[in-house]
């Protein structure tokens, strides 16, 4: 009986004993894959919206990077109206050891997109990101109503 003990408490305390402590600054590249629904109002031709929610995972470029195997969740709206496109995202990503980042997308009407870190837990409390976003989709849409996508990420990073 001890010995399966033992063994829980090696495996769960596992991602903690083999955490690393991050550089104060550096930078990452990964890519980030998801899967959501979609609710959309088709006003009209010149005048669309949609609110969605997403899960997704990151994989680090080379494996064991920066925001290596992260999943998220966002929420999010989209709208078109007279040809001027505007959208928000609010995501929330989680670590292999549990740490938090929270942050803000924000699609602009020339289709560019801005991305801020918002807060964080643990290691990301503090953190300051600077970086591009590069849609490598859209996919089709394996069921009316849901989406599926991914995108490469790329910058730097500080920590406090």
């Amino acid at each position: 009986m001890q010995r399966y003990f033992f063994a829980f408490l090696v495996f769960a305390s596992a991602p903690s004993a083999l955490a690393v402590e991050l550089p104060k600054e550096g930078s990452y590249d990964y890519t980030a894959c998801w899967s959501g629904v979609n609710n959309v109002i088709t006003f009209s031709k010149n005048h669309t919206a949609s609110s969605y929610e997403m899960t997704g995972t990151t994989r680090s470029n080379p494996p064991d990077g920066m925001f290596d195997k992260n999943t998220f969740r966002c929420v999010g709206m989209n709208a078109s109206l007279d040809g001027k496109f505007t959208g928000s995202t609010v995501c929330e990503t989680v670590d292999v050891d549990g740490d938090k980042r929270l942050a803000y997308f924000s699609l602009a009407s020339d289709g560019s997109l801005t991305r801020e870190n918002v807060a964080g837990t643990g290691k990301y409390e503090g953190m300051k990101t600077v970086g591009t976003v590069h849609p490598l989709g859209p996919f089709p849409a394996i069921k009316v109503g849901t989406f599926q996508d991914c995108n490469h990420q790329t910058g730097t990073y500080k920590l406090k």
